[in-house]
């Protein structure tokens, strides 16, 4: 290695920054320049692939270790009390005793944060080390290396279910058609596999691929953490650009799957790669009572500086008092006294580390402590546990558990969220004409029996209808399918993976299916063609006896249907069945796929749900590549479709498209499918204003239908097709390469490109599918109602589907009354509002309504929800809310749902909790106080961001009613608890400082004073904060009304804060006097803890000169010889307790709180237990408890005399048809 002068390195370094920091990067092969020194390297400037996400090092631990804790201003202030307590004229005690707390804290902090870093470190080294095949211009040959020797610009072969070690764009594949198929879990937990495409047009698909041979540049986009976005292109030697995405870039830590070999060009390495960049590390969040808990240690600090201030004031007035110099003062080293005021001066820093116990420096360590075992019992808790995907309660954010018992607003998603997102294909409407689909409606029916098990449906065989055309009954072993779908659990297996796109399964293929022409008799055929939403503002919407409780999402389907992963496995597959992959298998000498094994995968159940659909009736899709689709007609005749390029799902078309040739007529067709209203708004309907003729017809006819299907709760696509000519298509085609080849604006010139395409569509129908409840879902929402937590539900549906959504989901009830909020104009919506806010205020100030709520439910869609959340409009939109029971919004975007969060959050003062499934709701549940993610179909995203995962929706029911009251209690009481003990402790050196002159002098021994914070008083608030259990778990399920007791201010506030320190106080004063009246001077504190005693006897006993000049030595074996220390011991307890147990019996006698009331009930016998929640559920008839007091019914099996609370009117009894009326007037 040559010697390089410092100015050399340090312009290397600027260079290689510069480099580093330009918003695009030229990369070029390694190969070249391979064995030349790294300064001749053309990629040097870019890091290696070698990581290291530890914090310290062995050399410097230390003083990083001490730096990173000093960031804590407890520490601070411990630290430099016992540095004060080094200054002679100010030490209260022994300087070296001083640092034995602090000491001991930040030692046990170093060595737990020594040993995270240290599995840091080793995590790191195996990582590094891991082997990996580079492509070696000597040797000719893939070479095997490991993952720190990968660079920039090197070729790097990855094999079958290995680990990619680096983003590598795709170059070539085994596979024929340039496909890698790769597996994300480790990046955002998605298991399905996703499809990656080499560059085109760059490398031959020749299986002797020569990394030599490329001699391309590489220009790409600067490292960003964004997983979904790539820009990239390739520029050849004769200088053509070809365009490279996110489809064409392999990330590191994604697996290789169902591929036998890939190899791809490295553009980024080691930190730069996208999952390190999004390696964050956990989040941290502060709660609720941690932000409370800082104000009160400051209240402390205030507190402890008055105490200090009297006692140097007390210290100069006793000086000053004294006739003659006393014999005990020491004079200085030139034989003189220090003046009284300079005295009370240094008396002042002398009581600060007298007193510093008041300040609990082993309180966020015991927090701490205590938060690990709640959440280990939190994520251990068996009924938190789903058998179906074999998950249990997963916690990712450690500190913020409290705060699950103080929630007031939840924000919930829908698909996924509260129901299964397993679909049901119902109806369609093809061409103006409806279709129903009788199979799934029977196979609904039976499922929504009571106790019905999917396992029926297999030994149920409808009888065949006559249709256009139907499918022959298919030869399957029943007896295998039962097997399969017994049961819900995940598997890899075929016949197992069916059960997860529900109905969307073989399953329908097992009867004999038809399409059959709707008849008058049909319900939704006779339905009045009636378009547009309600027509009052104000509707009491009733729900009809048998209503369906069954629900939509977004009729917006973000996956990919025509890109829909289909496997085809070996015939050994335990399922009995075959799957054929649409990605074309790696080996073409197997075996040509059937109509009767095809089993399909894909990334949305909804896109399974429609192709079952479709092979149901007789159109099989057999294979799916990247440049074909393959069909099979019911005639039996195939016809393979040439895809030429795919227009992809985004948020702002709501759409997506595939251009594909004709294999008959060899026209160039484009096949659009996407959200009702997108499709629609294209078209021009409701009254199909772009179109002529019978197209206008199609259009009015299939708008109706999607209106009966909304309302009917299904979820709803639109499908349209247009014949591109030669002519348009070459133009447009230029267009699209451009665009794709673009670095600049490559998002809005490909949509721009897709957007031009998409126009004079012709409408060929609409689909109608359905997405079922999950298990409990309007239970747990009545039991969060009844708790005082408001629940908001955000959707993309459409109005009609919305309020399907409530009345299903007990959101809404039958007596509230629905403000519905459809508007076109900000002045619509500014007089809605008003109206709204006038009414509710008429009911607030009429007498009859005290304690109660108005039952109002507010409906309100994407556009209105815009204009109420303008700045002129905000207030007043958060004003009728907060009066609102529950919320509906509809036709929401992600960005608004997040909003919808931040604008309550902040306008309310409220603790907020979301909770959803999908991508688009991680905005949602970062932007709310605790945020919570379900493990669902739509993959992990949402359980990534999430700080706490569950597995279904019933489960946040005891997540909250019961673990979050725990959690918030034994925290709220334990606090309580550490600042009592400490005030009532150092008020016992603070009352002594009356009768020695305000010397800062102790009674209590100074090893004894360390023990008592360390040892003597530790352990009890810890477990007290783990394991305590104010209310049984039957109980607060039982009743969810307790939960109210956290919300607000809570437990934890600023009354009961100072009411225990008075009380501490006045517990001190006790302890102190009455042994001092008694001439026992040197009693130091009532325990009743045995290791007290033991300790201090032991120590008293051995220790002669530990503690000059007042030694211990013998003292309390002395006194403990004593019967009087026994009385005093006894009389000192009842005096300072008595206070207190008068309080808490005179209260919990006189007015007893809902926690009390509780706690009476679960002493009584389980049965008269479940039997009183049962008549008082029943006298409170499932409505919501206005009065935050527990109502009692009039129970004759009770003989416990509990206060009885009558039911508040609802707002139906009292309003009426008030708000309806007067609002029209």
């Amino acid at each position: 290695m040559t010697w390089r002068s410092p100015l050399a390195l340090v312009r290397d370094a600027l260079r290689g920054q510069r480099a580093r920091e330009k918003d695009l990067r030229n990369l070029v092969s390694n190969l070249p320049y391979e064995g030349l020194e790294k300064g001749k390297q053309p990629n040097r400037y870019f890091p290696g692939n070698a990581i290291k996400t530890t914090k310290y090092s062995l050399l410097f631990f230390i003083p990083m270790n001490l730096f990173e804790q000093f960031h804590r201003l407890a520490n601070i202030y411990f630290v430099g009390l016992a540095i004060l307590n080094f200054v002679p004229v100010v030490n209260a005690f022994q300087p070296e005793v001083a640092l034995i707390p602090i000491c001991v804290i930040m030692c046990l902090t170093a060595l737990k944060d020594a040993w995270e870093d240290f599995r840091r470190y080793q995590s790191d080294r195996k990582l590094n080390n891991t082997p990996c095949f580079i492509y070696s211009k000597k040797a000719k040959e893939f070479i095997e290396r490991r993952w720190k020797d990968v660079r920039v610009g090197d070729f790097v072969k990855v094999i079958s279910n290995e680990i990619v070690p680096a983003d590598l764009l795709l170059l070539h594949t085994s596979d024929r058609n340039g496909v890698c198929h790769i597996e994300t879990s480790n990046l955002d937990g998605e298991t399905n596999l996703k499809q990656r495409r080499v560059v085109p047009g760059v490398c031959t698909s020749d299986p002797d691929f020569e990394p030599e041979s490329f001699s391309s540049l590489v220009v790409c986009e600067k490292p960003n953490n964004n997983l979904n976005h790539f820009k990239c292109y390739v520029e050849k030697p004769d200088k053509g650009k070809v365009g490279a995405g996110i489809e064409s870039l392999l990330l590191r830590g994604c697996t290789v799957r169902n591929t036998d070999h890939a190899v791809g060009f490295v553009v980024y390495a080691g930190h730069e790669t996208k999952s390190m960049l999004n390696n964050n590390g956990p989040r941290y969040k502060r709660s609720k009572l941690e932000r409370k808990l800082n104000i009160d240690v400051i209240f402390c600090v205030i507190l402890l500086f008055f105490m200090c201030l009297i006692g140097a004031l007390g210290h100069f007035l006793w000086l000053q008092a004294l006739p003659a110099v006393p014999p005990y003062l020491v004079p200085n080293s030139n034989g003189h006294l220090d003046s009284p005021a300079l005295s009370g001066f240094y008396m002042f820093f002398t009581m600060i580390i007298l007193l510093q116990v008041l300040i609990p420096i082993s309180l966020y360590v015991s927090i701490e402590l205590v938060k690990i075992g709640q959440i280990f019992f939190i994520t251990n808790d068996i009924d938190l546990y789903d058998e179906a995907t074999d998950s249990r309660m997963q916690c990712k954010a450690l500190n913020i558990t409290e705060d699950l018992g103080q929630i007031e607003y939840i924000f919930s998603d829908k698909t996924g969220t509260l129901t299964e997102n397993k679909m049901v294909f119902r109806r369609c409407s093809i061409m103006g004409t409806e279709y129903p689909h009788k199979e799934n409606a029977v196979r609904l029916a039976v499922l929504e029996e009571p106790d019905a098990e999917e396992d029926v449906l297999f030994n149920k065989r409808p009888q065949p209808v006559k249709a256009r055309w139907s499918l022959d009954t298919e030869d399957t072993n029943f007896e295998d399918k039962q097997h399969q779908h017994g049961t819900r659990r995940k598997s890899k297996v075929a016949g197992n993976a069916q059960s997860n796109v529900a109905f969307s399964s073989p399953l329908v293929s097992g009867f004999s299916h038809s399409l059959q022409r709707n008849n008058p008799t049909d319900p939704l055929y006779n339905t009045p063609k009636k378009s547009g939403f309600l027509s009052n503002i104000f509707s009491s919407w009733r729900r009809k006896p048998k209503r369906k409780r069954t629900i939509s999402e977004d009729s917006v389907v973000e996956g990919d249907i025509f890109n829909l992963p289909v496997k085809m496995e070996e015939p050994g597959d335990i399922s009995g069945l075959r799957r054929c992959s649409l990605y074309v298998p790696t080996n073409s000498d197997k075996p040509a796929t059937t109509s009767d094994n095809l089993s399909y995968e894909a990334e949305s159940p909804d896109e399974a749900a429609l192709v079952y659909a479709a092979k149901a009736y007789g159109f099989t899709l057999l294979a799916r590549t990247p440049d074909s689709v393959t069909v099979r007609l019911p005639s039996g005749e195939d016809l393979v479709f040439e895809v030429l390029d795919t227009l992809t799902f985004d948020s702002i078309r709501k759409r997506m498209s595939i251009l594909v040739r004709d294999p008959i007529t060899k026209k160039y067709v484009l096949y659009t499918k996407g959200a009702d209203y997108a499709i629609m708004e294209l078209l021009g309907t409701p009254y199909a204003e772009n179109l002529r003729g019978n197209q206008k017809n199609i259009a009015a006819d299939t708008q109706h239908h999607l209106d009966c299907y909304a309302k009917d709760g299904l979820r709803t696509l639109c499908f349209t097709k247009k014949v591109v000519s030669d002519k348009e298509y070459k133009s447009w085609l230029a267009n699209r390469q451009r665009a794709l080849a673009a670095i600049e604006n490559r998002e809005e010139l490909v949509m721009d490109t897709a957007v031009q395409l998409e126009t004079n569509l012709s409408l060929l129908g609409a689909t109608g599918i359905e997405d079922r409840l999950q298990e409990s879902v309007p239970d747990t929402i009545v039991a969060l109602r009844e708790a005082g937590i408001q629940v908001w539900v955000l959707t993309g549906d459409k109005p009609e589907t919305a309020v399907n959504i409530g009345y299903a989901c007990r959101l809404l009830e039958d007596e509230d009354l629905v403000i519905n909020m459809s508007c076109k104009n900000k002045l619509t919506c500014t007089s809605i509002l008003d109206c709204a806010l006038q009414e509710v205020r008429r009911y607030n100030e009429d007498p009859r309504n005290v304690d109660t709520t108005p039952d109002i439910s507010l409906v309100i869609d994407g556009l209105t929800l815009n204009m109420a959340l303008s700045s002129d409009l905000q207030d007043r939109f958060v004003d009728l809310a907060k009066h609102c029971r529950s919320v509906l919004c509809c036709r929401v975007t992600p960005l608004q749902k997040s909003r919808v969060v931040k604008v309550v959050r902040e306008k309310l003062k409220v603790m907020t909790l979301a909770v959803g499934d999908g991508a688009n709701d991680v905005n949602m549940i970062q932007a709310a106080d605790i945020g919570i993610g379900i493990s669902g179909q739509e993959g992990m995203q949402a359980v990534m961001a999430s700080d706490f995962a569950i597995s279904r929706f019933k489960h946040l029911k005891k997540l909250l009613l019961v673990h979050g009251h725990w959690c918030y209690t034994r925290l709220a009481n334990m606090i309580i608890y550490f600042f009592y003990k400490n005030v009532a402790y150092v008020n016992l050196l603070f009352w002594y400082q009356f009768f020695c002159g305000f010397s800062g002098t102790a009674m209590i021994d100074y090893w004894l004073m360390i023990f008592f914070n360390l040892f003597f008083t530790s352990a009890p608030p810890i477990m007290f904060g783990i394991m305590d259990k104010d209310v049984s778990a039957e109980m607060l399920l039982g009743v969810p009304e307790l939960y109210r007791t956290g919300q607000g201010e809570g437990e934890y506030n600023f009354s009961t804060f100072w009411v225990s320190m008075l009380d501490a106080f006045y517990q001190s004063l006790a302890c102190f006097f009455i042994p001092y009246l008694t001439v026992v001077h040197w009693i130091i504190i009532v325990g009743s803890v045995v290791l007290y005693f033991v300790v201090t006897l032991a120590y008293s006993a051995i220790c002669v000169t530990c503690n000059p000049p007042s030694n211990p030595y013998w003292i309390l074996p002395s006194q403990m010889a004593d019967p009087m220390f026994y009385l005093l011991c006894l009389i000192t307890t009842v005096v300072a307790l008595l206070p207190r147990y008068t309080f808490h019996v005179l209260r919990n006698s006189i007015a007893p709180s809902p926690l009390v009331q509780a706690r009476h009930l679960d002493r009584l016998d389980p049965s008269t237990r479940s039997e009183w929640i049962k008549e008082w559920r029943s006298f409170r008839g499932g409505a919501q408890v206005k009065s935050s007091r527990l109502s009692t019914p009039p129970s004759p099996t009770l003989e416990t005399p509990v206060g009885i609370y009558p039911q508040s009117p609802t707002v139906s009894d009292i309003m009426g048809d008030e708000i309806h009326t007067e609002c029209y007037q």
